[in-house]
């Protein structure tokens, strides 16, 4: 019981005869309500004796709050409670307060609330007239009959601390003055250190850690080594790499499935995945432990990235020979190679055979196909893929929707791409700033330019502010319709907005002006701007040429070469 244990420690606590009377008569009643209290449950601060307690503790000097603490010690939830309510009622903690409520949640192993005191510390630092530092001195001497491993807890909780907010410089100074203490930080908390440092691109001082950590004593394991031998592989020294293998076999600590597939990761990420591959069959032969679904995974995605696609083929078929359960990673990564070499067909047949697999495709990888085969030409198939797809049930995302409305688009078939913008409304999917420009583009071809800038004017009525793609495509369209004055007056809009963006749109209405024909206004136009530039001349020619007019391209480009002559 909570009052049964702190009647015991009264007589001790009341022993210090240097508390002012003051002092020791608060004590004794906050004593008294917590010796009352019928529940190890009921919160300390929870009373209205208790509150009225805690709004007049800040008077009291630290060291009773410190007792106060120490008689808590084995109720660390009423502790805490303790500490963040004098916190909250203007109380100032020094060191010596954070450090006895640090010693009870090292003791208690409250991992959570004992990062969050140390991130406070942290953060406050400067604020604090203590450095993070000056625990470990007020701790240690306190440590007479207690948990020899509190200052071992301590410094593995400020690693964590510390790396999760990316303070590397001062992580890595704890660690070496720790070693004052005649200790170094747990090998998991040194673990976390250096694969964080890998993660952001510090790979040299994650190297720098491990060496010298070897030299403070730290016994590593094969965690340590796997994430060394990555390091390695991140900076391509294969040689330094497998010299980790090596000091492995001869400390006699058996290197475990992620240092294989790591440097197996490794070699096909800098292009060596011929050699990865190599590695994963003798290892499969010596039946060294492999993660093998993602080892044959990067070594797919490998040859899939230097475009040797059959090879990658085959090293799918001989995973699926022996009986390795395949995710939808490897299988995308061919189909997406695939693609990108313009072998649509031989993609399908891969998708086809993923979900014949059992294997859900998913909108990335239809993407991909969807694109592909407009690319070649296939529009009309596009379309009814998708519409296969979206039949089977599969999530189609704003993406996959937006390549078949352009293929719609295209097609002339505007009206149907719109009917797809009112399909995403209805499933939940917010058509994006690419979706609408795609429409807009869409009527702009049809020369339905009042549709184009109704759909302009929703877009922004929904909170998708036009970017500068999407003022060029409704400044073009309307320009090629011949509605030269709206698309000036559009120009004149956005250099009100600040958009900087009025050569190229420059450029939009003089060539739109010349593909509809009216080339003698884009001409004026031209020669009406007062700060006209190489680019706008440039787009005139353009325009000739998309007009066919040869002849007023020749003599424009001989008229150059004549001005820059002379």
């Amino acid at each position: 019981m909570l009052g049964q244990s702190l009647w015991k420690t009264r007589p001790a606590l009341w022993s210090f005869s240097k508390f002012s009377p003051i002092a020791r008569k608060e004590m004794h009643y906050a004593l008294d309500q917590l010796a009352s209290s019928s529940s190890d449950e009921e919160e300390i601060i929870g009373t209205p004796n208790m509150n009225h307690f805690v709004n007049r503790v800040f008077e009291l000097h630290r060291v009773e709050v410190v007792e106060t603490l120490n008689t808590l010690r084995e109720q660390p939830d009423k502790a805490f409670s303790f500490f963040n309510r004098l916190k909250e009622d203007g109380f100032s903690h020094d060191v010596c307060t954070y450090a006895s409520i640090i010693r009870i949640l090292c003791q208690c192993c409250w991992e959570r609330k004992l990062d969050s005191v140390l991130l406070e510390i942290i953060w406050r630092e400067k604020h604090l007239g203590f450095k993070v530092m000056d625990l470990f001195e007020i701790l240690e001497e306190g440590l007479e009959g207690e948990d020899s491993n509190l200052l071992v807890r301590l410094s593995n909780a400020l690693v964590k601390a510390y790396v999760s907010v990316e303070m590397f410089d001062e992580v890595i100074d704890i660690l070496f003055q720790t070693r004052r203490w005649g200790f170094i930080p747990h090998i998991f908390s040194c673990n976390f250190l250096m694969n964080r440092l890998i993660c952001c691109g510090k790979v040299d001082m994650a190297i720098a850690v491990y060496h010298q950590l070897k030299r403070l004593g730290l016994k590593a394991n094969d965690y340590t080594y796997g994430i060394m031998i990555k390091a390695f592989c991140r900076k391509g020294n294969f040689e330094k790499a497998v010299g980790i293998f090596d000091e492995m076999y001869e400390v006699r600590v058996r290197p475990n499935a992620v240092a294989y597939t790591t440097y197996i990761e490794g070699l096909c990420m800098h292009g060596r995945t011929d050699v990865g591959y190599e590695v994963l069959k003798e290892s499969r032969e010596s039946k060294i432990p492999l993660d093998d679904a993602f080892a044959y995974y990067v070594v797919i995605k490998g040859f899939c990235d230097e475009m040797k696609l059959e090879e990658a083929a085959d090293v799918l078929f001989e995973a699926e020979l022996y009986g390795i359960v395949l995710d939808t990673f490897p299988y995308g990564a061919l189909i997406r190679g695939y693609c990108k070499c313009g072998n649509i067909d031989r993609a399908l047949e891969v998708h086809d055979k993923m979900m014949s697999n059992g294997i859900k495709t998913n909108c990335v990888i239809l993407t991909s196909i969807l694109q592909s085969l407009c690319q070649m030409g296939r529009d009309f198939e596009a379309v009814n893929q998708f519409k296969k797809f979206r039949n089977f049930g599969i999530f189609l995302d704003e993406v996959c929707y937006n390549v078949v409305a352009d293929a719609l688009c295209k097609a002339g078939k505007v009206e149907a791409a719109v009917e797809l913008l009112d399909e995403m409304k209805g499933k939940q999917i917010s058509p994006d700033i690419i979706n609408y420009t795609t429409l807009i583009n869409g009527y702009c071809l049809q020369g339905k330019v009042e549709d184009a800038v109704n759909l302009f004017e929703e877009m922004s009525e929904n909170g998708h502010n036009p970017d500068i793609v999407s003022w060029n495509v409704l400044v073009g369209g309307l320009a090629r319709n011949g509605h030269a004055r709206k698309a000036i007056d559009l120009l004149n809009r956005v250099k009100k907005q600040g958009l900087k963006c009025e050569i190229v749109m420059r450029n939009m209405i003089i060539k739109g002006l010349c593909i509809g024909g009216k080339v003698k206004e884009a001409e004026d136009f031209l020669d009406s701007l007062p700060d006209k530039c190489f680019q706008n001349d440039a787009a005139l020619v353009d325009g000739y040429i998309e007009s066919r007019l040869t002849k007023k391209h020749l003599i424009c480009f001989l008229s150059w070469l004549i001005r820059d002559f002379w």
